[in-house]
């Protein structure tokens, strides 16, 4: 009986992550999106959307589920500021854009619509202090005030 409990708790962790992740793709067609291992930069968005990249070492990590929990939760927020999650939880997959930028474990990284990195993270960031920083850029301040 006690073997069973961690797995109880693992698939409950994996809906978690499936309904955060669900939760997110309800509220746009472009907020979040699986990151294809085959994209190697991100000029698709430029001057377009700010992505959120999250990274992780599976779908299982506890801060890969946490991110997305605070993400889902702030769904309109990211909305209003142009916010598109990618999310790369497979390091086997050797995705370009996880090599080219070395990122091991856990890591959050806001770009730019400029296409230049603002943020990187090993751990959760709560949407307010993302938020923060967006409406401190140039173009975040100039969006807020139109």
């Amino acid at each position: 009986m006690p073997l069973a409990l961690p797995l109880i708790g693992l698939a409950l962790g994996a809906g978690l992550v499936i309904a955060a992740t669900g939760a997110l793709r309800a509220s746009g067609p472009d907020l979040v999106r699986p990151l294809p291992v085959g994209t190697g930069d991100l000029r698709d968005y430029r001057w377009e959307k700010r992505p959120v990249l999250v990274f992780a070492p599976s779908e299982a990590d506890p801060d890969y589920r946490r991110q997305l929990a605070l993400l889902t939760a702030a769904r309109e927020g990211l909305a209003e500021r142009d916010v598109v999650v990618l999310t790369d939880a497979a390091p086997e997959r050797l995705g370009r854009l996880r090599t080219g930028l070395a990122v091991e474990g856990f890591a959050l990284l806001l770009v730019g619509k400029d296409g230049g990195v603002k943020l990187r993270e090993t751990a959760p960031v709560t949407p307010e202090r993302l938020f923060a920083l967006i409406d401190r850029m140039p173009m975040g301040r100039r969006e807020l005030s139109e």
